[in-house]
């Protein structure tokens, strides 16, 4: 963790509170130095976190503010969402959590888009809940996309493992239909572009899964890595962009394959998050990449079974806070270079129009 980090404002959203949201985010916060490194700036409910910080036995102060533009560094900001009692029922989702749920994350993401806060993390939410109380979307990427109009693309990191899916929350059985050349080439060129700029990978090294067992074993088991995704790695590796593929994901995720590449595409959401998760455990988070915006959260779910029983543990929403902060200041420092790249130096030729130099770059 670097000290200059403290200067970013982190927004985080609680998800359900029934869940082991609260707890997680607490349990990040109870350091007392934690706010050298950032200023944390959470969307909820004060009477909420007093009495879950009770049941969790922490000792936390919080800064209650009424937007997030009021936030002070130092301290723990609570943007206080509402002063009403909240009825907690830690282990099952209710109206009362899933309607904090959706108001914390449309909280968080009006201040983002108006500046008032740097980087959004966001605690588990329950998707089917939601979706019943007139949430649009099967989760917060496609809400993510909806705001900011602008395509995104599901990233699971860690320092070493990173996994992109193409498909995500659909069924099974609507996977081929949702594959095609021009939707992997989008796709593919996010991952490239996020690489480069958020995570300073100079020349990234992108590896593609086939959709079928064997990669479909030249046709025998299944046509799209010959028809769709092989012709799609071709073509962007001609145009410089450094892919390859497609590669039976039954036996790619071994570390002396998966090492040799910067990131993964997975064709869908198990054949990518279920060896990523196994490999990553607790480590891992979920990054929407190819938004205006950072949002990062961790890469597990509500955790019902556990919640109250002081047992979840924060890693992975600890390393989503700092994903998030690495992310900001690589995307700034990519942002610095690219701004001040030398320009090509013009000279007299000798028909008498001015030429371009060409300057080395510097990325």
């Amino acid at each position: 963790m670097n000290p200059k980090n403290h200067t970013v404002r982190v927004g985080i959203s609680i998800g359900d509170f029934n869940g082991i949201g609260p707890e997680i985010i607490m349990k990040c916060l109870k350091d007392k130095t934690i706010t050298d490194f950032f200023t944390p700036v959470i969307f909820g409910s004060g009477k909420l976190f007093t009495y879950q910080k009770n049941i969790f036995k922490l000792n936390l102060n919080f800064n209650y503010i009424t937007e997030a533009s009021q936030a002070q560094a130092g301290k723990l900001n609570m943007v206080n969402l509402t002063k009403e009692n909240m009825n907690v029922e830690l282990g099952k989702p209710t109206e009362e959590s899933t309607k904090m749920a959706i108001d914390s994350l449309e909280a968080a993401t009006e201040a983002l888009m108006k500046g008032e806060i740097d980087v959004l993390v966001t605690a588990p939410i329950n998707k089917d809940e939601m979706v019943k109380m007139g949430f649009k979307h099967a989760g917060h990427t496609g809400y993510f996309e909806e705001k900011f109009n602008k395509k995104g693309l599901m990233f699971l990191v860690t320092e070493d493992l990173k996994v992109a899916v193409s498909t995500h929350h659909i069924p099974l059985s609507a996977v081929a239909e949702n594959i095609s050349k021009e939707k992997i080439k989008k796709q593919i060129r996010i991952l490239n572009q996020t690489l480069i700029e958020d995570f300073s990978v100079r020349r990234p090294k992108i590896a593609v899964l086939g959709l079928n067992p064997h990669s479909g074993d030249g046709g025998v088991i299944g046509k799209e890595e010959i028809e769709i995704i092989s012709p799609t790695i071709k073509e962007l590796s001609d145009q410089g962009i450094l892919t390859f593929g497609p590669f039976p994901a039954d036996s790619f995720f071994q570390p002396e394959k998966y090492k040799n590449y910067d990131a993964v595409l997975a064709m869908y959401h198990d054949q990518g998050l279920a060896p990523f998760k196994t490999l990553a455990y607790e480590e891992g988070v979920n990054y929407t990449a190819g938004l205006p915006f950072v949002r990062t959260s961790p890469d597990h779910g509500t955790a019902y079974d556990i919640a109250g029983k002081n047992i979840a543990n924060e890693q992975s929403f600890m390393e989503a806070i700092f994903t998030a902060i690495k992310i900001f200041n690589n995307r700034n420092d990519y942002k610095d270079l690219m701004s001040n790249r030398l320009q090509p130096r013009r000279v007299p030729s000798d028909n008498g129009v001015d030429e371009d130099l060409p300057v080395e770059s510097e990325m």
